[in-house]
Protein backbone atom coordinates (compact mmCIF):
# COMPACT_ATOMS: atom_id res chain seq x y z
CA UNK A 1 0.00 0.00 0.00
CA UNK A 2 2.88 2.12 0.63
CA UNK A 3 4.25 1.68 -2.55
CA UNK A 4 0.97 2.57 -4.60
CA UNK A 5 0.64 5.53 -2.69
CA UNK A 6 4.54 6.84 -3.22
CA UNK A 7 3.81 6.21 -7.08
CA UNK A 8 0.78 8.15 -7.32
CA UNK A 9 2.76 11.41 -5.86
CA UNK A 10 5.62 11.26 -7.97
CA UNK A 11 2.63 11.08 -11.22
CA UNK A 12 0.79 14.14 -10.09
CA UNK A 13 4.41 15.91 -9.63
CA UNK A 14 5.52 15.30 -13.37
CA UNK A 15 1.86 16.64 -14.28
CA UNK A 16 2.26 19.45 -12.33
CA UNK A 17 5.71 20.16 -13.81
CA UNK A 18 4.75 19.40 -17.47
CA UNK A 19 2.16 21.74 -17.10
CA UNK A 20 3.86 24.51 -15.89
CA UNK A 21 6.66 24.18 -18.58
CA UNK A 22 4.16 24.11 -21.14
CA UNK A 23 2.18 27.53 -19.34
CA UNK A 24 5.81 29.43 -19.72
CA UNK A 25 6.95 28.37 -23.14
CA UNK A 26 3.31 29.50 -24.44
CA UNK A 27 3.28 32.72 -22.58
CA UNK A 28 6.55 33.48 -24.02
CA UNK A 29 4.73 32.85 -27.94
CA UNK A 30 2.44 35.12 -27.23
CA UNK A 31 4.78 37.65 -25.63
CA UNK A 32 7.10 37.41 -28.54
CA UNK A 33 4.16 37.57 -31.42
CA UNK A 34 3.08 40.88 -29.24
CA UNK A 35 6.77 42.17 -29.55
CA UNK A 36 8.02 41.00 -32.87
CA UNK A 37 4.49 40.71 -35.03
CA UNK A 38 3.34 44.39 -33.78
CA UNK A 39 2.57 46.40 -37.24
CA UNK A 40 4.94 49.55 -37.86
CA UNK A 41 3.13 53.01 -37.15
CA UNK A 42 2.17 54.88 -39.68
CA UNK A 43 4.23 57.75 -40.49
CA UNK A 44 2.88 61.42 -40.40
CA UNK A 45 4.61 62.97 -42.94
CA UNK A 46 2.58 62.48 -46.48
CA UNK A 47 4.40 62.07 -49.64
CA UNK A 48 4.22 65.01 -52.13
CA UNK A 49 2.65 64.28 -55.21
CA UNK A 50 4.19 63.72 -58.42
CA UNK A 51 4.46 66.90 -60.87
CA UNK A 52 2.46 67.08 -64.07
CA UNK A 53 4.72 66.31 -67.10
CA UNK A 54 4.84 69.58 -69.90
CA UNK A 55 6.91 70.55 -73.04
CA UNK A 56 8.20 74.01 -72.80
CA UNK A 57 9.81 76.18 -75.89
CA UNK A 58 12.29 78.14 -75.35
CA UNK A 59 11.29 82.19 -76.56
CA UNK A 60 13.65 83.13 -79.80
CA UNK A 61 11.24 86.68 -81.16
CA UNK A 62 12.11 87.25 -84.90
CA UNK A 63 10.95 89.08 -87.37
CA UNK A 64 8.11 86.96 -88.73
CA UNK A 65 5.96 87.75 -92.14
CA UNK A 66 2.17 86.92 -91.41
CA UNK A 67 0.43 85.68 -93.69
CA UNK A 68 -3.53 87.02 -93.86
CA UNK A 69 -6.63 84.89 -94.95
CA UNK A 70 -9.43 86.49 -96.58
CA UNK A 71 -11.74 85.41 -99.56
CA UNK A 72 -13.53 86.87 -102.10
CA UNK A 73 -15.25 86.34 -105.11
CA UNK A 74 -13.31 87.00 -109.03
CA UNK A 75 -15.30 89.77 -111.20
CA UNK A 76 -13.66 90.78 -114.23
CA UNK A 77 -11.12 94.29 -114.27
CA UNK A 78 -13.23 95.84 -117.19
CA UNK A 79 -16.94 94.53 -117.97
CA UNK A 80 -18.81 96.89 -120.45
CA UNK A 81 -22.56 96.77 -121.98
CA UNK A 82 -22.44 96.36 -125.63
CA UNK A 83 -24.85 99.49 -127.17
CA UNK A 84 -25.68 99.88 -130.46
CA UNK A 85 -25.06 103.67 -131.74
CA UNK A 86 -27.45 103.25 -134.26
CA UNK A 87 -30.73 102.22 -134.97
CA UNK A 88 -31.81 99.45 -137.44
CA UNK A 89 -32.37 95.61 -137.78
CA UNK A 90 -29.47 93.28 -137.33
CA UNK A 91 -28.76 91.44 -140.43
CA UNK A 92 -25.70 88.90 -139.45
CA UNK A 93 -23.64 88.04 -136.27
CA UNK A 94 -20.50 86.53 -136.07
CA UNK A 95 -19.50 82.94 -134.71
CA UNK A 96 -18.49 84.60 -131.28
CA UNK A 97 -21.39 86.58 -130.59
CA UNK A 98 -22.93 83.63 -128.20
CA UNK A 99 -22.58 83.49 -124.50
CA UNK A 100 -18.99 82.38 -123.24
CA UNK A 101 -17.31 82.68 -126.81
CA UNK A 102 -13.96 84.79 -127.26
CA UNK A 103 -13.47 87.28 -129.32
CA UNK A 104 -10.33 89.62 -130.39
CA UNK A 105 -9.89 93.31 -130.25
CA UNK A 106 -11.71 94.67 -133.69
CA UNK A 107 -13.48 91.51 -134.40
CA UNK A 108 -16.93 92.03 -136.10
CA UNK A 109 -19.61 90.67 -133.64
CA UNK A 110 -22.86 91.88 -135.10
CA UNK A 111 -24.06 93.96 -138.39
CA UNK A 112 -26.80 96.39 -139.03
CA UNK A 113 -28.54 96.70 -142.12
CA UNK A 114 -26.77 99.20 -144.17
CA UNK A 115 -29.09 100.06 -147.06
CA UNK A 116 -30.44 103.46 -144.95
CA UNK A 117 -27.39 104.58 -144.25
CA UNK A 118 -26.22 103.94 -148.11
CA UNK A 119 -28.95 106.59 -149.09
CA UNK A 120 -28.12 109.07 -146.86
CA UNK A 121 -24.23 109.37 -147.68
CA UNK A 122 -25.61 109.87 -151.06
CA UNK A 123 -27.83 112.28 -150.51
CA UNK A 124 -25.21 114.43 -148.25
CA UNK A 125 -22.73 113.67 -151.19
CA UNK A 126 -24.97 115.55 -153.56
CA UNK A 127 -25.66 118.20 -150.80
CA UNK A 128 -21.85 118.67 -150.77
CA UNK A 129 -21.15 119.28 -154.42
CA UNK A 130 -24.09 121.47 -154.25
CA UNK A 131 -22.70 123.40 -151.85
CA UNK A 132 -18.95 123.20 -153.92
CA UNK A 133 -20.99 125.14 -156.81
CA UNK A 134 -22.64 128.00 -154.95
CA UNK A 135 -18.95 128.87 -153.30
CA UNK A 136 -17.65 128.84 -156.80
CA UNK A 137 -20.11 130.83 -158.29
CA UNK A 138 -20.17 133.34 -155.01
CA UNK A 139 -16.23 133.51 -155.66
CA UNK A 140 -16.47 134.75 -159.32
CA UNK A 141 -18.98 137.42 -158.32
CA UNK A 142 -16.21 138.31 -155.97
CA UNK A 143 -13.91 138.60 -158.56
CA UNK A 144 -16.03 140.57 -160.28
CA UNK A 145 -17.58 143.02 -158.13
CA UNK A 146 -13.57 143.79 -156.86
CA UNK A 147 -13.15 144.60 -160.59
CA UNK A 148 -15.84 146.59 -160.89
CA UNK A 149 -14.77 148.65 -157.57
CA UNK A 150 -11.54 148.87 -158.75
CA UNK A 151 -13.11 150.43 -162.08
CA UNK A 152 -14.85 153.19 -159.97
CA UNK A 153 -11.64 154.62 -158.63
CA UNK A 154 -12.14 154.07 -154.97
CA UNK A 155 -10.07 152.10 -152.70
CA UNK A 156 -12.54 151.92 -149.69
CA UNK A 157 -14.73 149.00 -151.01
CA UNK A 158 -18.01 147.99 -149.69
CA UNK A 159 -18.55 144.43 -148.31
CA UNK A 160 -21.58 143.89 -149.10
CA UNK A 161 -21.11 145.40 -152.91
CA UNK A 162 -18.46 142.86 -153.19
CA UNK A 163 -20.05 140.13 -151.81
CA UNK A 164 -18.22 139.19 -148.71
CA UNK A 165 -21.18 137.81 -146.71
CA UNK A 166 -22.38 135.80 -149.61
CA UNK A 167 -19.11 134.36 -150.44
CA UNK A 168 -18.84 133.72 -146.12
CA UNK A 169 -22.09 132.02 -146.19
CA UNK A 170 -21.14 129.70 -149.34
CA UNK A 171 -17.78 128.64 -147.66
CA UNK A 172 -19.68 127.61 -144.36
CA UNK A 173 -22.10 125.99 -146.80
CA UNK A 174 -19.53 123.50 -148.20
CA UNK A 175 -17.85 122.60 -144.38
CA UNK A 176 -21.76 122.27 -143.56
CA UNK A 177 -22.21 119.87 -146.10
CA UNK A 178 -18.94 117.94 -145.61
CA UNK A 179 -19.37 117.37 -142.53
CA UNK A 180 -22.90 115.46 -143.17
CA UNK A 181 -21.03 112.98 -145.64
CA UNK A 182 -18.10 112.21 -142.80
CA UNK A 183 -21.48 111.81 -140.22
CA UNK A 184 -23.25 109.67 -142.53
CA UNK A 185 -20.13 107.68 -143.31
CA UNK A 186 -19.70 107.49 -139.87
CA UNK A 187 -23.27 106.12 -139.26
CA UNK A 188 -23.10 103.62 -142.01
CA UNK A 189 -19.31 102.46 -140.31
CA UNK A 190 -21.38 102.15 -136.65
CA UNK A 191 -23.72 99.68 -138.42
CA UNK A 192 -20.65 97.09 -137.98
CA UNK A 193 -20.76 96.63 -133.92
CA UNK A 194 -16.79 95.52 -133.34
CA UNK A 195 -15.36 94.34 -130.64
CA UNK A 196 -13.58 97.02 -128.27
CA UNK A 197 -10.96 94.78 -126.52
CA UNK A 198 -9.99 91.20 -126.21
CA UNK A 199 -12.78 89.76 -124.20
CA UNK A 200 -15.63 87.37 -123.84
CA UNK A 201 -19.48 87.61 -124.68
CA UNK A 202 -21.04 86.80 -121.21
CA UNK A 203 -24.77 87.34 -122.14
CA UNK A 204 -26.14 88.48 -125.89
CA UNK A 205 -29.56 90.80 -125.88
CA UNK A 206 -30.64 90.82 -129.45
CA UNK A 207 -30.39 88.20 -132.51
CA UNK A 208 -30.87 88.11 -136.48
CA UNK A 209 -33.70 89.75 -137.65
CA UNK A 210 -34.53 92.04 -134.54
CA UNK A 211 -34.90 95.69 -135.39
CA UNK A 212 -32.60 98.00 -132.45
CA UNK A 213 -32.66 101.91 -131.80
CA UNK A 214 -30.04 103.75 -130.74
CA UNK A 215 -28.72 102.90 -127.16
CA UNK A 216 -30.43 99.30 -126.94
CA UNK A 217 -28.17 96.94 -125.17
CA UNK A 218 -26.79 94.10 -127.42
CA UNK A 219 -24.96 92.28 -125.13
CA UNK A 220 -22.96 91.74 -121.73
CA UNK A 221 -18.90 91.13 -122.34
CA UNK A 222 -15.55 91.39 -120.40
CA UNK A 223 -11.97 91.67 -121.04
CA UNK A 224 -10.01 88.93 -120.26
CA UNK A 225 -6.96 90.50 -119.77
CA UNK A 226 -7.07 90.56 -116.02
CA UNK A 227 -9.81 89.95 -113.11
CA UNK A 228 -9.98 91.39 -109.52
CA UNK A 229 -10.94 89.84 -106.31
CA UNK A 230 -12.27 91.60 -103.25
CA UNK A 231 -10.68 90.72 -100.33
CA UNK A 232 -12.39 92.11 -97.18
CA UNK A 233 -9.97 93.14 -94.45
CA UNK A 234 -10.67 93.32 -91.18
CA UNK A 235 -9.00 96.12 -88.81
CA UNK A 236 -6.65 93.83 -86.98
CA UNK A 237 -5.64 92.19 -90.46
CA UNK A 238 -5.20 95.38 -91.80
CA UNK A 239 -2.18 96.29 -89.08
CA UNK A 240 -0.52 93.48 -90.34
CA UNK A 241 -0.49 94.46 -94.42
CA UNK A 242 1.59 96.87 -96.40
CA UNK A 243 -1.21 98.48 -98.04
CA UNK A 244 -1.16 100.92 -100.63
CA UNK A 245 -3.64 103.45 -98.45
CA UNK A 246 -2.50 106.74 -99.95
CA UNK A 247 -1.03 107.39 -103.38
CA UNK A 248 2.43 106.78 -103.22
CA UNK A 249 2.53 105.35 -100.12
CA UNK A 250 4.71 102.35 -100.82
CA UNK A 251 6.46 100.91 -103.81
CA UNK A 252 5.75 97.09 -104.11
CA UNK A 253 2.37 95.72 -103.63
CA UNK A 254 1.68 92.65 -101.21
CA UNK A 255 1.62 89.11 -103.32
CA UNK A 256 -1.55 87.31 -102.77
CA UNK A 257 -2.42 83.69 -103.23
CA UNK A 258 -5.92 82.35 -104.92
CA UNK A 259 -7.37 79.05 -104.20
CA UNK A 260 -9.97 77.32 -105.27
CA UNK A 261 -11.34 73.72 -106.05
CA UNK A 262 -12.44 73.21 -109.34
CA UNK A 263 -13.12 69.78 -110.57
CA UNK A 264 -12.76 67.98 -107.14
CA UNK A 265 -9.06 69.42 -107.19
CA UNK A 266 -7.43 72.55 -105.48
CA UNK A 267 -5.87 74.96 -107.87
CA UNK A 268 -3.92 78.18 -106.85
CA UNK A 269 -2.99 81.43 -109.11
CA UNK A 270 -0.65 84.17 -107.96
CA UNK A 271 -1.84 87.56 -107.78
CA UNK A 272 -0.94 91.42 -106.17
CA UNK A 273 -2.70 93.70 -104.30
CA UNK A 274 -3.60 96.56 -106.48
CA UNK A 275 -5.33 98.92 -105.04
CA UNK A 276 -7.86 99.30 -102.22
CA UNK A 277 -11.72 101.02 -102.50
CA UNK A 278 -12.29 104.24 -101.98
CA UNK A 279 -14.28 103.93 -98.18
CA UNK A 280 -14.74 101.68 -95.70
CA UNK A 281 -17.96 99.01 -96.44
CA UNK A 282 -20.87 100.44 -93.95
CA UNK A 283 -22.21 97.17 -92.74
CA UNK A 284 -19.46 95.20 -91.95
CA UNK A 285 -16.88 98.00 -91.40
CA UNK A 286 -14.02 95.81 -93.63
CA UNK A 287 -12.02 97.72 -95.68
CA UNK A 288 -11.65 95.90 -98.89
CA UNK A 289 -8.70 95.14 -100.85
CA UNK A 290 -8.46 94.51 -104.49
CA UNK A 291 -6.04 91.56 -105.88
CA UNK A 292 -5.58 91.47 -109.60
CA UNK A 293 -3.92 88.56 -111.34
CA UNK A 294 -3.04 88.62 -115.18
CA UNK A 295 -4.05 86.43 -118.10
CA UNK A 296 -6.24 84.44 -115.80
CA UNK A 297 -7.36 82.27 -119.11
CA UNK A 298 -3.82 81.23 -120.42
CA UNK A 299 -2.81 77.90 -119.96
CA UNK A 300 0.25 77.52 -118.03
CA UNK A 301 -0.53 75.00 -115.57
CA UNK A 302 -1.19 72.24 -117.30
CA UNK A 303 -4.98 71.05 -116.19
CA UNK A 304 -5.71 74.12 -114.20
CA UNK A 305 -9.28 75.93 -115.22
CA UNK A 306 -9.16 79.22 -116.44
CA UNK A 307 -10.17 81.67 -113.15
CA UNK A 308 -13.42 82.67 -114.42
CA UNK A 309 -15.90 85.06 -113.06
CA UNK A 310 -18.13 84.14 -110.47
CA UNK A 311 -15.69 81.86 -108.81
CA UNK A 312 -15.19 81.46 -105.11
CA UNK A 313 -11.62 81.80 -104.04
CA UNK A 314 -9.31 81.87 -100.86
CA UNK A 315 -7.44 84.26 -100.34
CA UNK A 316 -3.61 84.87 -98.64
CA UNK A 317 -1.58 87.67 -98.65
CA UNK A 318 1.86 88.28 -97.47
CA UNK A 319 1.96 90.60 -94.60
CA UNK A 320 4.37 92.89 -93.46
CA UNK A 321 7.48 91.88 -91.33
CA UNK A 322 6.84 92.16 -87.65
CA UNK A 323 9.58 92.74 -85.57
CA UNK A 324 10.32 90.95 -82.09
CA UNK A 325 7.34 88.25 -82.59
CA UNK A 326 6.88 84.53 -81.49
CA UNK A 327 5.53 81.73 -83.13
CA UNK A 328 3.60 79.18 -81.14
CA UNK A 329 1.28 76.30 -81.24
CA UNK A 330 -2.48 77.42 -80.58
CA UNK A 331 -2.43 75.22 -77.59
CA UNK A 332 -0.34 77.23 -75.93
CA UNK A 333 -2.77 80.41 -75.94
CA UNK A 334 -4.59 80.54 -73.67
CA UNK A 335 -8.45 81.76 -73.95
CA UNK A 336 -7.43 85.26 -72.26
CA UNK A 337 -4.57 85.96 -74.22
CA UNK A 338 -2.29 84.72 -71.88
CA UNK A 339 0.31 82.35 -71.63
CA UNK A 340 1.94 79.98 -68.87
CA UNK A 341 6.01 80.69 -68.18
CA UNK A 342 8.15 78.44 -65.71
CA UNK A 343 9.42 80.41 -63.29
CA UNK A 344 12.22 79.80 -60.53
CA UNK A 345 11.70 76.18 -59.17
CA UNK A 346 10.08 75.19 -62.29
CA UNK A 347 6.70 76.87 -60.84
CA UNK A 348 4.00 77.82 -63.33
CA UNK A 349 3.42 81.75 -63.79
CA UNK A 350 0.89 83.20 -66.50
CA UNK A 351 1.83 85.84 -68.85
CA UNK A 352 -0.44 88.23 -71.18
CA UNK A 353 0.57 88.73 -74.26
CA UNK A 354 -0.20 90.67 -77.57
CA UNK A 355 -2.25 88.46 -79.98
CA UNK A 356 -1.24 89.33 -83.57
CA UNK A 357 -2.33 86.29 -85.69
CA UNK A 358 -4.48 83.19 -85.17
CA UNK A 359 -5.07 80.18 -87.36
CA UNK A 360 -6.06 76.50 -86.82
CA UNK A 361 -2.84 75.14 -85.71
CA UNK A 362 -0.14 78.34 -85.14
CA UNK A 363 -0.47 81.41 -83.40
CA UNK A 364 1.86 84.46 -83.76
CA UNK A 365 1.86 86.44 -80.04
CA UNK A 366 4.66 89.74 -79.37
CA UNK A 367 5.30 90.43 -75.58
CA UNK A 368 7.25 87.12 -74.44
CA UNK A 369 11.33 87.85 -73.62
CA UNK A 370 14.04 86.18 -75.26
CA UNK A 371 14.62 82.81 -73.45
CA UNK A 372 11.62 82.74 -71.62
CA UNK A 373 10.39 78.99 -71.09
CA UNK A 374 6.34 79.18 -72.29
CA UNK A 375 4.13 75.69 -71.71
CA UNK A 376 2.84 74.42 -75.23
CA UNK A 377 -0.49 72.48 -74.00
CA UNK A 378 -3.29 73.54 -71.43
CA UNK A 379 -4.55 71.36 -68.21
CA UNK A 380 -7.05 71.92 -65.41
CA UNK A 381 -4.32 70.69 -63.43
CA UNK A 382 -2.13 73.47 -64.93
CA UNK A 383 -2.61 76.93 -63.23
CA UNK A 384 -0.18 79.89 -61.57
CA UNK A 385 1.54 78.32 -58.95
CA UNK A 386 1.55 74.30 -59.81
CA UNK A 387 4.64 72.83 -59.91
CA UNK A 388 5.61 70.83 -63.26
CA UNK A 389 8.62 68.71 -64.63
CA UNK A 390 9.38 69.26 -67.93
CA UNK A 391 9.38 66.36 -70.61
CA UNK A 392 11.09 68.05 -73.57
CA UNK A 393 12.18 71.65 -74.00
CA UNK A 394 11.97 73.52 -77.55
CA UNK A 395 13.34 76.71 -79.41
CA UNK A 396 10.73 78.30 -81.45
CA UNK A 397 10.83 78.99 -84.94
CA UNK A 398 11.92 75.39 -85.10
Amino acid sequence: MMTDHSTSTARFARRRLVGSVAFTITGLVICFWVLVGKPETESSQQLEPRRPLVNVMIAVPAEHAIWVRTQGTVEPVTRVSLISQVSGKVETVSDAFLAGKFFKQGDALLQLEKADYDFAISRATAQEAAAAQRLAEERGRNLQAKREWRDLGSSDANDLFLREPQLYAAETALEAARADVAAAQLALARTTVKAPFDGRLEKKSVDVGQFVAPGAVLAQIYATDRVEVLLPISESQLALLDLPLFETSIDTYPDVTLTARFGGESWQWQGQITRVQASIDRDSRATFAIAEVNDPFSERVEGRPPLVPGLFVEAKIRGKPIQQSIELPATALRGDNTVLRLETGDRLERLPVELLRREQERVWVRGIAAGERIVLEQSSLLSSGTAVEVAEVLRSGR
